[in-house]
């Protein structure tokens, strides 16, 4: 992976959170000494070549009156992609991963209401023919995980 070292500053930087403020841009410019403009500009590249998976705040859904879910399929090789499609194509699916694994689909479901859960688990089944089985947590840990790049 070959980076910028503006592109490990703002990477660095934004792990521990974006401002909260009327012009975050502007802040950010003063903090890294890098133009706001470049800023945004790097990071919408970082995300169309694949370096960043997605940029955007991080919601706690169940506190929010939303459902969360961790779920896992045992998808056949041959269908892997059929079902990597089916199962993207739910707005309710936040990411999707490959595990080696007998369940070998690990995906997140967030949903507006914990009750919504269950129905798009049933969808995705409908719809595939392979059973889900649903993980949600028991309980949460925070580890405040960042890589410095």
């Amino acid at each position: 992976m070959s980076l910028h070292k503006h592109d490990r500053i703002i990477i660095n930087q934004l792990q521990g959170g974006f401002p909260l403020c009327e012009n975050p841009w502007q802040e950010l410019e003063c903090t890294l000494s890098i133009p706001a403009e470049e800023i945004i500009s790097r990071i919408e590249r970082m995300k169309s070549e694949g370096y960043l998976s997605r940029f955007g705040p991080m919601y706690h859904a169940e506190k929010m009156g939303g459902g969360l879910t961790l779920a896992a399929m045992k998808v056949d090789v041959s269908r892997y992609d059929e079902v990597t499609d089916i199962v993207n194509s739910f707005t309710e699916v936040a990411h999707n991963y490959e595990r080696d694994h007998e369940l070998n689909m690990w995906f997140v479901i967030a949903t507006e209401s914990p009750e919504q859960i269950q129905k798009v688990i049933s969808e995705i089944e409908q719809k595939t023919g392979i059973k889900v089985y649903n993980m949600p947590k028991k309980h949460e840990f925070f580890l405040n995980l960042k890589f410095q790049v």
